[in-house]
């Protein structure tokens, strides 16, 4: 029996109700369950919950045997602060099932006491792990780092959840009694925890999608030209391999299949509907799906946000619909999914032609689109294990087809075309830990469209929504393509080949000119054409004519038939001096091109060495048949740029399966109790929509977090400045602070290397000169020497925070030598964004230069990164010129500005993922 969950939502509030927090959760059986704060007005249905508990239950929850709750335990446990008193509760069947909760303890507001209760009919669920994740998450929003437990000895239930959550428990027994203490981190066990659950939920709540054992049609046609005459008819085509029904009160039969007037007529279960009804009919099928109890549904139908703000509002009230239902939903506005296993045969879609069955999964989220992959792929080859167009993403979403497709054993290789991310955080998760085990290839459109940003900063005007999706796939090893054409080139290689072991190339070719185009290509893209050894070349000397070159590419001349193909073949994949090896073969005539091709794909098929094997075929007809092999596929290619282009993607992703996963570094030595009561005070003066801090704020901050700041001051007149620059004995420099200059330095707002009263007076009259509106001057000491670069932030409103680093100085912009990445980072990513810039190769000390203090600046960027996670309040920084010395000399930030906003709210959706939400 499906279990249905009631919108509860809490009308009108109390005050401090977390509306945030209210969330639909998937437990581990795959059903839906709606967790959310405790209100005064749950009284009665706390009651009932207490008055419904077994002896034991009641036993382990209250140490004693409770029937009833008293008046005032109710006001007590109803009427709560939501901040040093916090309780969540669970709701299935419009009734609380489930109960977490935690107080506070008196005197250390850091530790707080924690029980939980769950309904007896409803335990082993998973109820009470969500009730823990969720009620630890909100405690780390409140400061909370610790929570402890009083368990009696039997209860060994409650026990194993906590264990099997992924804290670190420390036990004392005394009487009986278990004093269970844990701290509330989010550690690396607790992710794993969290993922898992995750994961194993999800792919159950998508099994009667994938793999049902009934399915209605409603709206199932007649016509076979219409969309429900074309998806019933794909159905039946594919040989399901269970009973479908086709709805249809207008027509007594479809395809000789009788016909219901209402999904809820079928007599017996169903598991997955599709819905193909006119958009204003959706909302009330959909009811009639829940009254019947159906698992899983499928709305074809269109004309919901799509359209517009109407449309939208019947959306949100469709998925409340789906959710009180207990139901998952793909799309709407859809084109169907499938599922070539033969466990099931399901072709759910309207398109013309089924999918050859293979081990590559694929999601569109463009339904035209989805039918033009599925027509290339079937054209070159390339089998589907499961497609699902999702439309709108309502319910189902790009993220939990990734968790079901983790443990897919049909499934290798993962395609996604996306325009658009619900949480991109979430994403960047999940796909981390599955490329770790199945590349993931995507198509992300809109490339070009968002990049024009509004922005006060240097990183601000670096940043836009396509450096986001670039930094959230190389953070997360996902293939990124451009083109369509790409997507299929590199699927076709990742989907038949092993990864390659390095950028070590061999090229086999019987003709000289394509050879030196696919050299070209191959190095433009950052891959090596190794010359062979001198053993090696003896070796294809022995049978190659004498005009034929052994070196590297081998060209073997026009006159290279079947055994100059398999012999070459053989020897180079043999040797251990490449890593992948690409045969070209350009048909001089018709005569023995089908005995080549054939020669080709025997000689790999009959190699026992793992290397990474492709083929281009030059000829406007297109590769002949005998290169197809059934046995050991492998990818041909029309030209040898398109060859390249897909190698590179798939050697870049090989680097990445060996790397590091590296680790969140947070540093001891902070003082984060002075950055926030920084913060605190400056934000009583900022406007909602944001400003910048003023230089002593911004200064605090950064050395409450121990990045490295000259000495400095802000000073309102000539003989202040004149005053600090003589205490300081050295060099300064003088920047006005003014509202209209973004950049100071495009105004000769800043004075560099100035000593002396009078130069110093001299300077601090130009920078106030320059400006309209001068507040003041900062005046701070100079740093000589050293390199110039950036750290920075950004606040995307989807992406959350992105982190920059690059050449910094007056030019950052013009020459956009950068790296961004997603926040938060590892040690490893602050690293690689280092090594990827271009000026990266200044701090190694590039051709004989002076090297920079590479540790140095990994540890900047790791600092801000952390103050970033602790401060959610800022908005946009801009470090810019940090001064990078020798090695052992560490940085220091010569210019610093920090913009702010307040934070409403227990989290920021850009910058939260709480695994198994919906």
């Amino acid at each position: 029996m499906t279990t249905t969950i009631v919108s509860v939502t809490v009308d009108p509030p109390p005050p401090g109700y977390p509306m945030d927090w209210e969330q639909d959760v998937i437990l581990k059986d795959g059903e839906t369950v709606r967790i959310r704060p405790i209100a005064p007005d749950d009284a009665e249905g706390l009651q009932d919950l207490v008055r419904s508990m077994s002896t034991e239950s009641s036993y382990f929850r209250f140490f004693r045997v409770k029937k009833e709750l008293s008046d005032e335990e109710l006001e007590e446990f109803t009427h709560i602060d939501y901040d040093t008193r916090m309780a969540l509760v669970a709701i299935v069947d419009g009734r609380i099932a489930g109960v977490g909760r935690y107080n506070a303890v008196e005197g250390d507001p850091s530790r707080a006491e924690v029980a939980f209760t769950v309904a007896d009919g409803l335990q082993g669920k998973g109820i009470g792990t969500m009730l823990l994740f969720r009620l630890t998450a909100f405690a780390r929003t409140r400061g909370i780092t610790g929570f402890r437990a009083f368990l009696l000895a039997d209860n060994h239930a409650m026990m194993r959840v906590f264990r099997n959550a992924g804290f670190i428990l420390t036990r004392e027994i005394d009487e009986g009694v278990y004093t269970v203490d844990f701290p509330t981190k989010e550690s690396d066990a607790v992710l794993e925890a969290e993922g898992e659950a995750e994961r194993r939920a999800t792919a159950a709540s998508l099994m009667p999608i994938f793999y049902p054992q009934s399915v209605a049609v409603i709206g199932a046609s007649r016509n076979r030209a219409s969309i429900g005459g074309r998806l019933f008819s794909n159905i039946i085509d594919a040989d399901y391999r269970g009973p479908v029904y086709p709805v249809n009160p207008k027509t007594p039969f479809v395809r000789s299949i009788p016909t219901y007037a209402s999904v809820k007529d079928i007599p017996v279960p169903i598991d997955l509907a599709f819905i193909v009804v006119p958009g204003p009919h959706v909302l009330d099928v959909v009811r009639e799906c829940a009254e019947k109890g159906v698992r899983g549904l499928c709305v074809i139908s269109a004309g919901f946000s799509e359209t517009g703000e109407e449309g939208a509002q019947a959306e949100a009230e469709l998925l409340e619909v789906v959710r009180e239902g207990g139901m998952r939903m793909v799309g709407p506005n859809c084109m169907g999914l499938l599922n070539t296993d033969q466990a099931v045969s399901l072709d759910g879609q309207f398109g013309p032609l089924p999918a050859i069955p293979g081990n590559v999964a694929m999601s569109s989220q463009s339904g035209a689109l989805g039918l033009a992959i599925l027509d290339y792929a079937r054209e070159l080859g390339i089998g589907i294990s499961t497609f699902v167009s999702v439309g709108n993403k309502t319910d189902v979403s790009g993220n939990d087809l990734l968790l079901f497709w983790e443990d897919d054993p049909n499934t290798d290789v993962i395609l996604l075309y996306l325009e658009s991310f619900g949480n991109p955080r979430r994403f960047g998760r999940i796909a981390r830990r599955i490329g770790k085990r199945k590349p993931i290839v995507a198509v992300k459109s809109g490339r070009t469209a968002a990049g024009a940003r509004a922005a006060s900063s240097h990183t601000g005007s670096l940043a836009s929504l396509d450096v986001a999706v670039d930094a959230l796939f190389n953070q997360a090893g996902v293939v990124r393509v451009d083109t369509l054409e790409e997507l299929f080139d590199v699927t076709s290689l990742l989907s038949n080949q092993p990864a390659p072991t390095g950028r070590r190339v061999g090229l086999i070719t019987n003709a000289g000119g394509p050879a030196i185009l696919a050299v070209d290509a191959l190095e433009s893209q950052g891959l090596e054409v190794p010359p062979l050894s001198e053993e090696l070349q003896a070796k294809l000397r022995e049978y190659l004519p004498a005009d034929a070159s052994p070196t590297n590419p081998v060209d073997m001349i026009a006159a290279a038939g079947p055994e100059e193909y398999r012999r070459t073949i053989e020897l180079l994949m043999e040797s251990d001096e490449i890593d992948s090896l690409i045969t070209l073969f350009i048909p001089a005539s018709n005569v023995g091109v089908p005995e080549t091709a054939t020669a080709i794909k025997e000689a790999f098929e009959q190699s026992p060495h793992e290397k990474t094997f492709l083929a281009v075929y030059m000829h406007s007809g297109g590769a002949p048949t005998e290169l197809n092999s059934k046995t050991a596929k492998f990818p041909v290619f029309s030209f040898p740029e398109r060859a390249a282009r897909a190698l590179r993607k798939a050697v870049v992703y090989s680097e990445w399966l060996e790397e590091p996963v590296g680790s969140v570094v947070e540093f001891d030595d902070v003082d984060a109790h002075a950055a926030r009561s920084i913060m605190d005070a400056a934000l009583e003066s900022i406007d909602p929509e944001g400003d910048w801090l003023d230089p002593d704020a911004v200064d605090g901050l950064l050395a409450a977090y121990g990045v490295q700041i000259p000495k400095a001051a802000v000073v309102e007149s000539v003989d202040d400045a004149i005053a600090f620059a003589e205490d300081l004995g050295g060099s300064v420099v003088l920047k006005v602070i003014s509202p209209s200059a973004v950049h100071k330095s495009d105004v000769g707002g800043v004075a560099l290397d100035v000593s002396g009263a009078e130069a110093v007076r001299a300077a601090y009259e130009q920078v106030t000169g320059a400006v309209p509106d001068p507040e003041g001057v900062l005046i701070q000491e100079f740093v000589p020497g050293g390199h110039e670069v950036l750290v920075g932030m950004v606040e995307d409103p989807n992406f959350g925070p992105l982190i920059v680093f690059g050449l910094g100085g007056v030019f950052v912009e013009l020459i956009g030598d950068v790296a961004f990445r997603i926040h938060p980072i590892t040690d490893v990513d602050a690293r690689e964004m280092i090594a990827e810039v271009k000026s990266g190769r200044l701090l190694e000390g590039y051709r004989g230069g002076e090297p920079g203090d590479i540790d140095a600046v990994v540890d900047t960027l790791l600092r801000v990164n952390q103050l970033i996670e602790d401060i959610p309040e800022i908005l946009e920084m801009d470090l810019n010129p940090v001064k990078v010395g020798t090695p052992g000399d560490g940085v220091r930030i010569v210019d610093a500005r920090i913009k702010v906003r307040p934070v409403t709210g227990s989290w920021i959706p850009s910058r939260t993922d709480l695994p198994s939400a919906l």
